[in-house]
C-alpha cells in the first residue's frame, strides 16, 4: 500500500484496504480481549476487596461472548469465506405455494443481511404467476458473507395451512438455495464465444428508473454445462451482460474444483432434487412449529423469529457442525 502506484487500480486498491481493515480488526480484537483477561487475572490474584471480586465475575458472561466469536472466526478460513456471497433460490414442488415460499426464504435472508450489516444487491428476480417468486439472485455484500452463509445451500422445505387453499389444508412447498462466493473477476477461466448463447430481453418487475422499459435484462446459457445466468438489475446491457459473465466465471470456477474433489475422493456427491426427500431444513408451522437443519441438527420451536431474519444461531451451529 505503500507503493507510489497503488491507488491506480482503485478496484483492487480498495478490496486490499478492505483486507487490510479486516485483519486489524481481528488482531485488535484478540489484543484487547487478551489484555483484558490477563488484567482481569494480575486483580483477582492480588485483590481481597468482595465488591471489586464481584465485579469481575459479573464480567465473565461479555468476555465469554467475545471468546465464542473469536472462536466462531476460526471456522472461517476457506480459501473464499471472505468473499461476497451470490445466492439463488428456486421454487421447487408445489406451484402457486412454492413460489411463495421461496419469496418468504428471500425476505428471511434479506432481513438477516441488514441486521447483520451487510448490503444486499438483487440481480435477476422472476415473479410468480399468482403470487411469489419463480427465482430471484442476488448478492450479499460484506466481510465473510460466504463463509457465514455457505451451509445455507440445499433444498428448504415448508410444512403450514396453505393460505391459497380455500378448504385450509395442509400443504408442504419445497425451494432450493444455491450459495457461491463472488469470485475475483479477473480468475483464469476462458469462456469460447462459441460455447455461450446470450439472450436479450425486456426486463420485469417495478420500473423504477425506466428498468423494464427497454431490452436490457440479458440471460447467457452455457451450452457444455447447460448452466444458464440471468441478469437485470441494471439498466445498461452492457453492465448485465457483464455481471452474468462473471457469475458465470464462478459457477464454472467452483464446478471444476467439484470434479477435481471428486476424482481425488473416488466418489461423486449425492446430487438433491428439489422436492420431497431431499430436504437440508424443515420448517414445520402446522400441526407444532420447529425448524429442524438436518446437516447440523439444530432445532428451534421459533420459527416466526427465524422466518424474520433471526438466523445467526443457525448459522453458527451450521458453522460449527
Amino acid at each position: 500500500m505503500l507503493d507510489s502506484n497503488f491507488w491506480n487500480d482503485s478496484e483492487t486498491a480498495n478490496r486490499l484496504v478492505g483486507e487490510l481493515k479486516n485483519i486489524k480488526s481481528i488482531v485488535s480484537n484478540i489484543e484487547e480481549l487478551s489484555s483484558c483477561i490477563k488484567g482481569n487475572l494480575d486483580i483477582v490474584e492480588t485483590e481481597e476487596d468482595v465488591d471489586i471480586l464481584n465485579m469481575l465475575e459479573e464480567e465473565m458472561p461479555s468476555i465469554c461472548d467475545k471468546l465464542d466469536k473469536l472462536e466462531l472466526e476460526t471456522y472461517l478460513s476457506g480459501e473464499y469465506d471472505n468473499c461476497n456471497a451470490i445466492f439463488e433460490i428456486h421454487a421447487g414442488a408445489g406451484g402457486t405455494e412454492s413460489c411463495d415460499w421461496a419469496n418468504m426464504l428471500y425476505r428471511m435472508y434479506t432481513r438477516y443481511a441488514s441486521n447483520a450489516g451487510y448490503t444486499l444487491v438483487e440481480l435477476d428476480k422472476q415473479e410468480g404467476e399468482e403470487a411469489g417468486i419463480k427465482s430471484v439472485m442476488f448478492q450479499i455484500n460484506g466481510n465473510n458473507a460466504y463463509g457465514y452463509l455457505k451451509r445455507e445451500k440445499g433444498v428448504h422445505r415448508l410444512v403450514r395451512i396453505s393460505p391459497f387453499d380455500a378448504g385450509n389444508r395442509r400443504h408442504t412447498s419445497f425451494a432450493s438455495v444455491d450459495v457461491m462466493p463472488e469470485i475475483d473477476k479477473n480468475i483464469d477461466i476462458e469462456i469460447n464465444e462459441s460455447d455461450i448463447r446470450v439472450d436479450i430481453y425486456r426486463s420485469s418487475g417495478p420500473g423504477g428508473q425506466g428498468v423494464n422499459t427497454t431490452d436490457s435484462a440479458v440471460r447467457i446459457t452455457h451450452i457444455p454445462t447447460g448452466i444458464v445466468v440471468t441478469c437485470q438489475n441494471e439498466r445498461s446491457q452492457i453492465r448485465n451482460k457483464e455481471k452474468a459473465l462473471e457469475v458465470l466465471k464462478s459457477k464454472l470456477y467452483l464446478l471444476e474444483i467439484e470434479k477435481q474433489n471428486e476424482k481425488l475422493n473416488g466418489i461423486r456427491g449425492e446430487q438433491l432434487s428439489n422436492g420431497w426427500g431431499s430436504a437440508k431444513r424443515s420448517y414445520v408451522m402446522c400441526p407444532y412449529t420447529l425448524v429442524k437443519d438436518n446437516d447440523s441438527g439444530y432445532e428451534s420451536s421459533n420459527i416466526n423469529d427465524i422466518l424474520d431474519g433471526n438466523i445467526e444461531d443457525m448459522i453458527e451451529a451450521g458453522l460449527k457442525s
